[in-house]
């Protein structure tokens, strides 16, 4: 018996018709077409996973600066159900550790799960992904509508200290 070959490969659009049908399928909230259209600039922060050839699953990620941090938030990361527990989540999640690793200058990955969705926090829970917030009505259309925010933290902010000997407060960005 030959092994899976499992794989990741760039979003382009001759394939974003996979993705749009793959998200559909694999997740409850539906995605506007400025999301497809910011994926496909997206590079090495979007990808679909392939099995034997065949588009089973995707992450799409963005650089978010809010906060006073650069921090990669995971919009998407989802495998159709039949191909779970073969090790495709694994490894999309890798890909993104591995970006965030070599650039060299996030804080954090961050995402949200819907409360209820035990085997999604779970999975995320083996990458040292730990539950920060929890965000009631996050959701609109879909019950729970709440969804914990997971974070996996790489680095601790750097605060410059201010003339006074204090450190700013990271939601004012040093103004009182």
């Amino acid at each position: 018996m030959t092994r899976a070959k499992i794989e990741l490969g760039d979003v382009t659009p001759h394939n974003i018709k996979q993705l749009k049908k793959l998200n559909t399928v694999v997740f409850p909230v539906s995605y506007n077409d400025k999301f497809y259209k910011d994926v496909l600039e997206a590079g090495e922060l979007a990808k679909l996973a392939y099995y034997n050839d065949i588009v089973v699953g995707a992450v799409c990620c963005r650089i978010d600066t809010s906060d006073n941090s650069r921090r990669l938030y995971i919009m998407t990361l989802g495998c159709l159900y039949p191909y779970r527990r073969l090790g495709i989540g694994t490894l999309m999640v890798e890909h993104v550790l591995k970006y965030v690793e070599q650039d060299g200058n996030f804080d954090s990955i961050f995402l949200h799960v819907q409360v209820n969705n035990e085997g999604a926090i779970d999975f995320y829970k083996k990458f040292g992904f730990e539950i920060v917030e929890t965000k009631e009505h996050y959701y609109k259309r879909i019950e729970p509508a709440d969804a914990h925010v997971l974070q996996k933290t790489i680095r601790q902010p750097q605060y410059t200290t201010l003339y006074n000997g204090s450190v700013p407060h990271a939601k004012t960005n040093g103004h009182d």
